[in-house]
């Protein structure tokens, strides 16, 4: 039975963990600052159902990273009815913006005028792609709203620990290479398709370097969107003795028609992983994108060791 002053005798007493001192001391969760800019998804291709699924995945995977975020999503191919478009978004953002601050001011509260940018626009793109880059940029303007943009989320170690998992998924390759046990369809080679031209090879490339140390096999890029990319490509692996080929396709998923990667694996004469889609790096990295642009800091997002 309790007293009024604690537990009575012969009871366990609980006590307060002290907080641990030093450099081990857990960090302070993040919560984004009162008043920051609107994160802005940038979602290329043609809406649908699945795409929308998608980037709301991407969303709530930056919201649970960062409390208090206010994150949005624009379609480059929108339609302002059920796909709100990028520059209908934006505007939106800089109108509410304006309504808290004329509120604010009405409630005879001392505040300072909003400045800097409404919003932050993180393209939702692996790699470059100068054509979907050029649309995002001329929705930003058409909307004649302040938004700063980010590049695009890769190259990064996040992203080829996505395509291991998606190989592995797929059973093209082991999820673990300290086990020693052996995949019978695991690839001895595989090809990297992007899309975005010869600067989307060159920078899925360095990723590819990053997934080809985890799985210790050759990986090499392609461009799904040149005639005759994927083909050379493939044939140069097997000239380097690949025998059994896999296509990662090195895309989150709107910016493409899937049928392109069916139809380059069916050329190949290969399987293929599914895309990147609402993998959380996705989202860890928008938002690691989002932060960079205001200059704060978010949780550190590590990828997992390779094994």
């Amino acid at each position: 039975m309790s007293t009024p002053t604690g537990p009575a005798s012969g009871l366990p007493v609980r006590m307060p963990r002290p907080r641990q001192p030093g450099r081990h001391r857990r960090p302070e969760p993040l919560v984004a600052p009162e008043g920051a800019p609107a994160l802005v998804l940038a979602v290329p291709g043609t809406p649908s159902s699945a795409t929308r699924s998608l980037a709301d995945e991407v969303i709530s995977i930056a919201r649970s990273e960062l409390p208090g975020l206010d994150a949005r999503i624009g379609y480059l191919d929108g339609d302002d009815a059920e796909f709100p478009t990028l520059q209908s978004v934006l505007a939106y953002a800089a109108e509410e913006r304006a309504a808290r601050f004329e509120q604010a001011r009405a409630a005879d509260t001392d505040v300072k005028e909003p400045d800097g940018p409404v919003a932050v626009v993180v393209p939702l793109l692996a790699g470059p792609d100068s054509a979907l880059l050029r649309q995002v940029r001329q929705a930003v303007m058409d909307s004649r709203v302040a938004a700063e943009l980010t590049d695009v989320l890769g190259p990064h170690p996040l992203l080829a620990e996505a395509l291991h998992v998606r190989l592995s998924e797929a059973g093209l390759a082991r999820a673990d290479r300290a086990r020693l046990f052996t995949v019978a369809t695991a690839a001895d080679g595989i090809v990297l398709a992007s899309v975005g031209g010869g600067e989307a090879v060159q920078a899925a490339g360095i990723t590819g370097m990053l997934l080809a140390a985890r799985l210790a096999v050759p990986v090499m890029a392609a461009a799904l969107d040149e005639e005759g990319s994927i083909a050379s490509v493939a044939e140069q692996l097997r000239n380097s003795g690949s025998q059994q080929l896999a296509l990662a396709p090195y895309l989150i998923g709107p910016e493409i028609d899937a049928s392109l990667v069916e139809e380059a694996a069916k050329e190949l004469g290969c399987s293929a992983a599914e895309a990147l889609g609402p993998y959380p790096a996705i989202g860890k990295l928008a938002l690691a994108k989002y932060t960079s642009a205001l200059g704060i800091s978010p949780q550190q997002t590590q990828s997992t060791p390779a094994h």
